[in-house]
């Protein structure tokens, strides 16, 4: 499948801004079940960039603003390709002798320890998971935490803030999808299964038709790790598939934020908005 992507990101000020430095995280990444065809961030006042691969390996693009404005407009356009049949190699899932080795754990160390966001939730959230797991091997185990989750947790767009953590959104049993992701981390991560969060989008349609554009979505979803990195979306509680693409993947959603940085200035508003269109 073939998608276009713009994500369009408005900043409205009460006044002027002096200055501003920024960091985006809006390229999709080559992955070998996806290819970025093209891909280019446009930025409504002039500014200087600067465009590297960080730590986790997410293409960044800092930029900073030093004439004085009331609104920065920020457009990232992507075109991807994504293609995700089963691999007909698929690999020999681990038991947990050989997920809990030291080697491995060494070596996914960061992907094991909790983080603030998905520290697990008190209320017995811990002992739940291991009761529901029960018996499973981290496969099975990983795909129980997925769809209890999605069960337990309802979808509400704007239930929670960009801050939120598993244990507010566990408190709510309201959140949208980044909430979604950070509790079935939490809880895989209580088990010892390593796995990261992935940002992204999401086309909305389940047979999404040639050349229509719609609204799409800023989307997060997990992978976790039994012998390779295998993903799935909680929020909706599917393989992730053609439909999916992926920007970052790292600890949480602190690690892949879209835009963020920091001004000289008054308080803001923001608004974003995704088109997603498939051309192919």
């Amino acid at each position: 499948m073939r998608l276009r992507i713009v994500h369009e990101t408005t900043h409205t000020y009460d006044g002027e801004v002096v200055a501003s430095f920024n960091e985006a995280r809006v390229t999709p990444l080559t992955t070998p079940h996806q290819t970025a065809l093209d891909s280019r961030l446009e930025i409504s006042r002039p500014a200087t960039t600067t465009r590297y691969w960080d730590y986790w390996g997410t293409h960044v693009t800092a930029f900073d603003l030093h004439v004085r404005h009331r609104e920065l407009v920020t457009t990232a356009t992507s075109l991807v390709e994504t293609d995700r049949r089963p691999d007909r190699h698929a690999h020999r899932p681990l038991g947990w002798a050989e997920l809990r080795a030291d080697a491995l754990v060494d070596e996914l160390a960061e992907f094991l320890a909790p983080t603030r966001r998905t520290s697990a939730p008190a209320e017995g959230f811990a002992q739940a998971v291991r009761e529901l797991t029960a018996g499973a091997d981290p496969r099975e185990a990983a795909h129980r935490v997925c769809a209890w989750v999605h069960e337990q947790v309802e979808y509400v767009p704007g239930a929670t803030g960009v801050h939120a953590t598993a244990q507010e959104s566990w408190e709510q049993r309201r959140g949208v999808c980044q909430d979604l992701a950070h509790l079935v981390l939490a809880g895989l991560r209580e088990l010892g299964v390593p796995c990261r969060y992935v940002s992204g989008y999401l086309h909305p349609a389940r047979e999404p038709e040639p050349g229509v554009e719609v609204a799409g979505e800023s989307h997060a979803w997990i992978e976790f790790f039994d012998g390779a990195w295998t993903a799935w979306d909680p929020t909706n509680d599917i393989p992730v598939g053609d439909r999916h693409v992926v920007v970052a993947r790292a600890r949480d959603y602190s690690d892949v934020s879209p835009l963020q940085g920091v001004y000289s200035g008054p308080p803001s508003t923001v608004r974003a908005r995704v088109l997603v269109t498939r051309t192919a």
